[in-house]
C-alpha cells in the first residue's frame, strides 16, 4: 500500500483528545498536514499509513490541544511584581492606571506583548484573549509570531495614550475590527472595561455592534463584591442585571471573574449562552472573591480559564491555573469531587475555544481542526509514576515540563526551546523597562 504523504506525524505514549471527554489514547500519533489534524490512529498503523517529512516521537509525554488563555492583559508583563499584596482598587487607582498613565504606548505594548507571547508558547498556550490599549500593536505582535489571538478593542470613558474618550476607542475599535476580519490566527473581540468604568451609552453602541458583526464582548464583571455593592448604592441594580437590561446577555458575552453571583444570575448565564472566564489565581491574590465554577459547571455554563495580567497573578502559567481551579473548586463547593482534572483541562482547552467562537477549529484534538498543539513531558522523577495522564498534568506537571508547542502545524516550542525569538534579547528588554517603571513608581 502507497504510503500518504503528511507534514508531520506526532507520535505520544499518551493522546488527550479532550473531546470525547476524559479519553486517554494510549501509543496513538496525529497526523498534520497543511496546518490541519489529518489523522488521529495508533502509532503502529500512523507509520504504515503515512510518509511524514517530520517524525516527533516522544515517549512518556502526552500530547494535548493547545491551551487557550481566555483573559490576558499581555503587555502588563513589564508591569509583573510592581505593586503586589493589595486590594484590586488600591492596586488600580494608586498603582496601575498611574503607571500605565506615564507609560503605555505602542512602543511599550509592542515589547510587552512580544515578551508575553513568548511566555505563553512556553507554557503550552496556542491560543491568547487580549484586553488592553494599542490593540492594533498587539494584533501585528501576535501575528508575526503565530500565536492565535482574540484581540480586545478595548473601551473605557477615561482618556488614555491610545484614545481620548469613548466614542474614539468605539470608532478605533470598528477600523481595527475591520482590518482583522480576514485574519485567520485573529479575531476581534469587544473589550470594554467593566461597568464601574463603561457607560450605558457605550455599552449599547457595543452591543449593537456585537450583534451587527457577531463579535464576542469580553468584560470584566462580578469581580468584586465591592463592585455589587458599589453599584446597588449608586445605581440601585446589580452589574449583571445592568448588562441584561443593555441587551449583553447572550452567547456572546465572555463574563471575566464572576465572583459573585446568585442562583438566579447561574441560571441566566446558562439560559442566555454565556461564558464565564475564570482567573482563580489572580482572583486569590487580589482577595476579590471566589467563583461559584462548580455551580456554573453543573447549571451548564461554558467556563475558560484566564491568568489575568501579570501585574495581578504573576505569571501566565495556563498549567497552573488549572491545578489551582482544580483544588479552589473542592474548597468552595465543599466537594472533593468538585471539578475534576478532565473538566479543568477542557476548561482550559475546549471551553476557552467555545467562548471565542473557536470551537470549530481549535480546543480539542480531532480530525479537521488546526494543528494547534501542545506536548507535556511526564518521565521525569518528580512525575512518576504516571497512573493518571490527566490527573498527573493537571496536578504534578507544571509550564517547565511542555516540551513541544505547535499553532497550527508550525512548531514554536522546540524541546523546551522556543523558534523564533531571541530570548537574551527579551530578558534585556524587560529589564530595562524594568529600571524605568521603578524610576517612575
Amino acid at each position: 500500500m502507497d504510503q500518504i504523504e503528511v507534514d508531520l506525524l506526532i507520535e505520544a505514549e499518551w493522546v488527550v483528545p479532550v473531546q470525547p471527554h476524559g479519553v486517554v489514547l494510549e501509543q496513538h500519533a496525529v497526523a498534520v498536514h497543511h496546518g490541519r489534524i489529518v489523522a488521529l490512529l495508533p502509532v503502529a498503523e500512523a507509520r504504515m499509513r503515512y510518509a511524514a517529512r517530520e517524525v516527533v516521537a516522544r515517549p512518556g509525554h502526552a500530547l494535548i490541544p493547545g491551551l487557550v488563555n481566555l483573559h490576558c492583559h499581555s503587555a502588563m508583563v513589564l508591569m509583573r511584581g510592581l505593586a503586589d499584596d493589595l486590594p484590586l482598587m488600591t492596586w488600580l487607582q494608586q498603582h496601575i492606571w498611574p503607571t500605565e498613565a506615564k507609560f503605555v504606548g505602542a512602543e511599550m505594548v509592542a515589547d510587552g506583548s512580544l515578551l508575553a507571547a513568548a511566555e505563553l508558547l512556553r507554557g503550552g498556550v496556542t491560543c491568547v484573549n487580549e484586553m488592553y490599549y494599542f490593540p492594533e500593536v498587539a494584533a501585528a505582535t501576535f501575528k508575526r509570531v503565530g500565536l492565535r489571538a482574540g484581540i480586545g478593542l478595548t473601551v473605557i470613558e477615561f482618556p488614555t495614550a491610545w484614545a481620548r474618550h469613548a466614542e474614539e476607542y468605539i470608532d478605533k475599535g470598528l477600523a481595527l475590527a475591520d482590518e482583522l476580519k480576514h485574519e485567520s490566527m485573529l479575531r476581534a473581540v469587544w473589550a470594554p472595561h467593566a461597568p464601574y468604568t463603561v457607560s450605558d451609552a457605550s455599552f449599547e453602541k457595543i452591543r449593537l455592534y456585537s450583534d451587527q458583526l457577531d463579535l464576542p464582548v469580553h468584560v470584566h464583571l462580578h469581580e468584586t463584591r465591592f463592585e455589587v455593592e458599589d453599584a446597588l448604592r449608586q445605581h440601585k441594580e446589580r452589574p449583571f442585571s445592568r448588562l441584561k437590561r443593555l441587551g449583553l446577555v447572550n452567547r456572546n458575552l465572555i463574563a471575566v471573574h464572576m465572583t459573585e453571583l446568585s442562583e438566579s444570575e447561574i441560571g441566566q448565564c446558562a439560559e442566555a449562552g454565556v461564558s464565564i472566564a475564570h482567573c482563580p489565581e489572580s482572583n486569590l491574590k487580589l482577595a476579590s472573591g471566589f467563583a461559584p465554577i462548580e455551580a456554573l459547571r453543573r447549571a451548564g455554563v461554558n467556563v475558560g480559564i484566564g491568568t489575568d495580567g501579570a501585574a495581578s497573578n504573576n505569571d501566565l502559567d495556563l498549567i497552573g491555573e488549572m491545578k489551582t481551579a482544580a483544588q479552589l473548586a473542592k474548597a468552595v463547593a465543599g466537594d472533593a469531587a468538585a471539578l475534576d482534572a478532565a473538566a479543568a483541562l477542557h476548561m482550559a482547552t475546549l471551553g476557552g475555544a467555545r467562548a471565542l467562537g473557536w470551537d470549530e477549529r481549535i480546543g480539542s484534538i480531532e480530525v479537521g481542526k488546526d494543528a494547534d498543539l501542545t506536548l507535556i513531558a511526564l518521565d521525569q522523577f518528580d512525575t512518576l509514576p504516571v497512573y493518571h495522564p490527566i490527573s498527573q498534568i493537571v496536578y504534578a506537571s507544571n509550564r517547565r515540563d511542555v516540551r513541544d508547542v505547535w499553532v497550527r502545524g508550525e512548531r514554536k516550542l522546540d524541546g523546551g526551546r522556543l523558534t523564533g525569538f531571541d530570548t537574551d534579547r527579551l530578558a534585556a528588554s524587560a529589564r530595562s523597562w524594568g529600571v524605568r517603571m521603578r524610576a517612575e513608581h
